[in-house]
């Protein structure tokens, strides 16, 4: 899919509440997802709403999720029912003069679809090469592939992203002019929040002679840690 082509406006995957902050370009999406590490994936399983975090990976338009073969969640997104998968970037927190609007500066992707599960021994590598990649840059050529046996024990999901939907808040607070003009002197702004990653923490076992590898001290640079 062209990566300018709009995100669907299906009746699911249109934004109404907070329209204005709805963002339509599908590189927006993937921007979105690149960036995040941990999403959450809601099914239906014995007849009540689940909604767990997991991890995931991205490539092209289609969403790699994975876990245990033996989890009743993936077993259940994959029996055909619709499912949910959202991720949400926390940038700020916003201090209005107002409890009212009070807000938070966001970047937050929820994708709909029917998850399948992936059998196919070549896009099985491709998926975990993906899920991989997301969490830790250059440790799937840096690391040992997975054995059969693990493979065995994993079940991987793939989630399509054509139905999906965006939505981004920046800025300072919408007050009201009459909060904004009042007498009281309250403060108003935003307090950024941002991830860091700390210094590297080798494993017990690990030689004391293994230096740390560039492909964990360029993520800390690229991090602003």
């Amino acid at each position: 899919m062209d990566v300018a082509a709009p995100l669907s406006p299906t009746d699911r995957s249109t934004v109404r509440r907070g329209s204005k902050r709805a963002r339509t370009d599908r590189a927006d999406l993937y921007a979105v997802l690149d960036a995040g590490l941990v999403g959450h994936l809601g099914v239906q399983l014995g007849g009540a709403p689940v909604v767990l975090p997991t991890g995931y990976g991205r490539r092209g338009d289609t969403l790699y999720l994975h876990g245990s073969t033996g989890a009743a969640t993936l077993r259940a997104a994959t029996d055909g029912a619709p499912v949910c998968f959202t991720v949400t970037l926390l940038d700020g927190v916003v201090y209005a003069r107002s409890a009212f609007h009070h807000s938070m500066n966001y970047r937050c992707a929820v994708v709909h679809g029917t998850a399948r599960l992936v059998t196919e021994e070549a896009e099985r590598l491709v998926g975990l090469e993906a899920l991989t990649e997301q969490l830790a840059p250059g440790s799937w050529t840096a690391s040992r592939r997975p054995d059969r046996k693990e493979l065995a024990a994993t079940a991987l999901l793939a989630l399509d992203l054509a139905e999906a939907s965006v939505k981004i808040r920046t800025g300072p607070p919408g007050d009201d002019p009459s909060d904004v003009e009042g007498p009281d002197r309250v403060w108003a702004g935003v307090l950024p929040l941002r991830t860091v990653t700390g210094e590297p923490e080798p494993c017990p076992l690990l030689p004391p002679d293994v230096p740390v590898p560039a492909r964990v001290l360029d993520r800390r640079i690229s991090s602003g840690a």
